[in-house]
C-alpha cells in the first residue's frame, strides 16, 4: 500500500483535503490525488478548512482540476474554506476560476 496518499478517515468522507500550507512541494501530491478523485467520484470535493496559506502552484492546480472536472461533466466543490483560503483566493481574483462561493456574487 502506498503510504504517501492518505486514505479517507471514513468511507463517506471522500473530500480531498488541502494541506495547511499549500506549496509547490505539496502540489505534485495534490495533482495525483485530483487524478484519483476524478476517476472515482461524480463530485470532486475539496476540503479547504485547514488552509493557513496557499501558494500559486496549488491555486493553479485548483483551476486546472475544476476545468477538467467541468469538461468531464463532474461537479467540483470547495467545502468549508478557511478564512485564510478565502482571503488568498479573493485577493488573487480567482474565486470564480475555482468555483469558490464567497457570497459576493449573486
Amino acid at each position: 500500500m502506498d503510504s504517501t496518499l492518505p486514505l479517507p478517515e471514513a468511507a463517506d468522507d471522500r473530500a480531498l483535503r488541502l494541506p495547511a500550507h499549500g506549496t509547490t512541494v505539496t502540489a505534485e501530491d495534490l495533482r495525483v490525488r485530483f487524478v484519483l478523485a476524478a476517476d472515482l467520484d461524480d463530485t470532486i470535493e475539496v476540503d479547504a478548512s485547514e488552509v493557513e496559506s496557499v501558494g500559486q502552484a496549488v491555486l493553479q492546480l485548483l483551476v486546472a482540476a475544476r476545468n477538467e472536472a467541468m469538461a468531464n461533466g463532474q461537479r467540483f466543490r470547495i467545502a468549508n474554506p478557511s478564512q485564510a483560503f478565502v482571503n488568498r483566493v479573493t485577493s488573487c481574483r480567482m474565486a470564480a476560476a475555482i468555483g469558490l462561493e464567497t457570497g459576493d456574487v449573486l
